[in-house]
């Protein structure tokens, strides 16, 4: 029988990395600025990105979402609140988690990361829940709650755990402006030291970050369950192989959670798929359909046909080899 014809979807790898890399270029345009020891202030800097990416690295264009959010809710204005609020929403129902998986720099930064040789290893799953809490504590509660006698209060998950801004910006600043190196203290070490942590943790752990204390990822993760971006499986074509299960690096069953919040649809489930059941859409249109139209009628048993008939193949080698 002839092979099968892949699935629709956004799962070409090279593509996807293709994107991540435009996206990190985009947010990060201003690159003679490492060189300078400046920040970009210009009128770029009121709109933010949709990803995570300081507002103070060098060579950003853009506001951070997390940045601009907490010192919205720290000082004593909020006509601005509304905009940030808004364009996060906006940025989750359309896209959900598909804008870490294709637009966060520093979700580009930790697969980098990732690819240096060691044990791999699948994050322990109730340990995903920590990044609610930094969002309700560091993002939203903290800003508000501890002021200072102005009334303004601190970016807290900025200031005391934010690791894209330590790599992106405290770094790179320290190195070009010499001066600032005396005014560092504890806190410079205890954001090092999370930077770290976090760093090496992404080697062993596939997007360690993203998985645990990202509140961007967080509400992106909410904001899944109803995207108009969304991974669909056909049931009716899944031969319950597990393949993709295996393959996702955000430890996700596609069969079984399709909306998972942690799921950041790269493609790789659609890619394994031995049937083309799994395809990431931007309608509820059923892909069974889709592969009708473009398939023709009657080749979806073809593809399932194939799958048990090289399962049967690989058993019947296996018996006569032993």
């Amino acid at each position: 029988m002839g092979k099968h014809k892949k699935n629709p979807g956004i799962k070409n790898p090279l593509r996807r990395k293709l994107i991540q890399i435009a996206a990190f270029g985009f947010c990060n345009s201003h690159v003679a600025n490492f060189i300078s020891g400046k920040i970009y202030t210009g009128k770029w800097k009121k709109f933010c990105v949709p990803g995570l990416n300081c507002y103070s690295c060098p060579a950003a264009a853009f506001s951070c979402p997390i940045g601009a959010m907490q010192a919205v809710s720290g000082s004593t204005k909020f006509n601005f609140s509304f905009y940030v609020t808004g364009l996060i929403l906006a940025f989750g129902v359309i896209f959900g988690r598909a804008i870490c998986g294709f637009l966060c720099p520093f979700g580009l930064i930790q697969e980098i990361i990732h690819k240096i040789p060691g044990k791999k290893i699948r994050l322990w799953k109730p340990l995903r829940y920590i990044k609610y809490a930094v969002l309700l504590v560091f993002v939203l509660i903290l800003p508000v709650a501890d002021t200072n006698y102005a009334g303004s209060g601190d970016p807290a998950f900025c200031k005391y755990i934010c690791p894209a801004g330590s790599l992106e910006a405290a770094l790179p600043l320290i190195a070009t402006n010499p001066e600032l190196k005396s005014a560092l203290g504890g806190l410079f070490v205890l954001k090092i030291s999370v930077l770290i942590i976090v760093l090496l943790l992404c080697v062993f752990i596939h997007r360690f970050f993203c998985k645990t204390l990202c509140p961007l990822g967080a509400i992106y993760a909410m904001l899944n369950k109803v995207s108009l971006m969304h991974v669909s499986v056909d049931k009716g074509k899944c031969v319950s192989c597990g393949k993709c299960g295996s393959a996702c690096p955000m430890d996700v069953n596609p069969v079984k959670e399709a909306r998972s919040g942690e799921c950041i649809m790269c493609g790789k489930c659609a890619d394994i798929c031995p049937v083309g059941a799994i395809a990431i859409c931007v309608s509820e249109k059923k892909i069974s359909e889709k592969n009708q139209s473009e398939n023709g009628t009657g080749k979806n048993d073809e593809n399932r046909m194939d799958f048990f008939e090289d399962k049967e193949n690989h058993q019947r080698e296996g018996i006569e080899n032993h």
